[in-house]
């Protein structure tokens, strides 16, 4: 009889922690989601906002910034006050101000609500991690858990532009910002009844000058590289960024690693089993995060879909992370993280490499769906083991530390990856089309139209549709055909700069990361650290 009702209570405690899994995965959903149907909503942003290519940047990157700025605070919050309170501080957090953005009336409005969602959104982020980690104990349990969270990133990629797109096929723009509000408030409603609350047991001073000096250095850089195509690249003003910057992380560096209580222990990076899958996270999400800003001017600029076609067309990609995230985590537990690692880093690069090769009238169905289809399996075979082998290497005490220099790596990989590959397709770009827009007639394209054909090819969707005299037919075909070419010139460069920078991590990991389980450091090496935590 005793052990009847042992064996009930255990099944429900497994139950009970599988829909906790689905609580905590759809928290992540809302904040993956908000990166995703955003860029389908750009390019209609863009043309009702007449925005320059470098304001779009920052509709994504306003986001993306603030909330890897501040991944590491919040997750050190989690750890010294409660992960699940944080998390539904950022719940309501999003859900106000999304409603922020639904109001917003130009494009600094909504810039400024994507960065106070940014800020909430890293309330959230870290604490979803950190709560499976202490939630499921057991090795196999907790493997699967990750492998479920990583695939709910590659399902809110995929419902991110389909959903995207319909919202834009029956409302304005503003519906990306309403779709938020009721699921944020459903998964508080979910988080508080359901979700334990979990804390460290022993937490330090909060480092708010390390804060400061992360938040100011990755801010720095990144501001640089956005608008380096407009100030140029060497200019006095960019280069002052590009040295304050470094200067900057520097010393947050130095900082850290002589307080006693950092927000960001470096001394997890001596453990190679935490710092390789970092890079490689890091360099996976540099390229996705590149090729989804990239690919949202190719399927809507030069290919001419609607945001709904564009969602569709996107499928295969998100379906591909969505598969192969949780394949690639089980797998990793049978023949090793580091051979996973660098075959995902491997077949992202080749996608990558076939996505430059685009032209103009290359069909959807051959080269573009591969390359899809290879970029979005490449990165779900990087980021679940990666993320698991992350999140094995550190302490409960700094599951939310842990889960946060994941996030950071992620986010900060992301913002880069729209910063330096969306400058260099914007530099080649305006290089191009400048003197060819500049000798259309003013009979055919206004000034303002002018500026935005010089800014983004997006502006395809405008000319399209504007009325021209029956004269000017044949010179708006060419000017059309121009920009597109233009536009997939500098799409071209941007991906040999993904496939370099996939290579060579992909040789650090073969090289550095042990190939066997058993073999290299160990989080043990790490001294001073607690391997309690509360949870209740």
């Amino acid at each position: 009889m005793t052990s009847q009702i042992d064996a009930s209570k255990t099944s429900q405690q497994v139950r009970r922690r599988w829909l906790v899994l689905a609580i905590i995965c759809a928290a992540e959903l809302l904040v993956v989601l908000d990166n995703t149907i955003v860029n389908v909503a750009l390019p209609t942003m863009g043309v009702q906002l007449q925005s320059s290519f470098s304001g779009l940047q920052w509709v994504v990157d306003a986001y993306t910034l603030s909330f890897a700025g501040l991944l590491l605070a919040f997750g050190h919050l989690g750890d010294r006050f409660g992960r699940r309170r944080i998390m539904a501080i950022g719940l309501v957090g999003i859900a106000a101000m999304s409603v922020a953005g639904a109001f917003a009336t130009d494009l600094g409005q909504v810039i400024a609500a994507r960065a106070a969602m940014g800020v909430f959104a890293a309330a959230v982020f870290p604490a979803t991690l950190a709560l499976i980690i202490n939630i499921f104990t057991d090795v196999k349990e907790r493997a699967l858990a990750i492998a479920a969270w990583t695939a709910m990133a590659g399902f809110a990629i995929a419902i991110g532009p389909s959903a995207g797109g319909f919202l834009l096929q029956h409302f304005s723009w503003h519906s990306v910002f309403w779709i938020n509000v009721p699921v944020a408030l459903v998964v508080l409603v979910g988080v508080l009844v359901a979700v334990p609350e979990s804390k460290a047991s022993h937490v330090g001073r909060f480092d708010s000058v390390g804060l400061v000096l992360s938040l100011v250095g990755v801010t720095g850089l990144v501001w640089a590289i956005i608008e380096a195509p407009h100030l140029g690249w060497l200019s006095t003003i960019s280069v002052v960024f590009y040295v304050l910057s470094a200067l900057v992380l520097v010393v947050f560096v130095w900082w850290e690693l002589r307080n006693p209580s950092p927000i960001l222990d470096m001394r997890l990076f001596r453990i190679r089993r935490f710092s390789l899958p970092a890079l490689a996270i890091g360099v996976a999400y540099f390229s996705m995060f590149g090729f989804l800003f990239m690919i949202t001017q190719y399927f809507q600029g030069v290919m001419e879909l609607s945001p709904l076609e564009f969602g569709v067309h996107t499928l295969p990609f998100a379906a591909s992370i969505a598969v192969g995230a949780p394949v690639a985590t089980v797998l990793a537990q049978r023949i090793g993280t580091t051979a996973l690692i660098v075959t995902g880093l491997v077949i992202m690069s080749s996608g990558m490499l076939i996505a430059g090769q685009t032209k103009v009238d290359t069909p959807y169905f051959g080269p573009v769906l591969l390359s899809m289809v290879l970029m979005g399996l490449g990165l779900a075979i990087v980021q679940g083991p990666a993320t698991e082998s992350i999140m094995s290497s550190v302490m409960l005490d700094e599951a939310g530390a842990g889960s946060a220099v994941n996030d950071t790596t992620r986010e900060i990989g992301g913002t880069l990856g729209v910063a330096v590959l969306g400058s260099i397709m914007a530099s080649i770009y305006t290089t191009s089309v400048k003197p060819v827009v500049d000798a259309v007639p003013d009979t055919l394209m206004n000034p303002d139209q002018k500026n935005f054909a010089r800014e983004t090819v997006i502006s395809v969707i405008e000319i399209v549709k504007s009325p021209t005299p029956a004269l000017f037919e044949s010179a708006k075909a060419d000017l059309i055909l121009n920009l597109k070419t233009a536009a997939l010139e500098g799409f071209q460069l941007a991906s040999y700069v993904t496939v370099g920078a996939s290579i060579l991590c992909a040789v650090a990991v073969a090289v550095f990361l042990p190939w066997s389980p058993s073999s290299g450091d160990s989080v043990l090496l790490v001294p001073g650290r607690s391997t309690r935590d509360e949870t209740h």
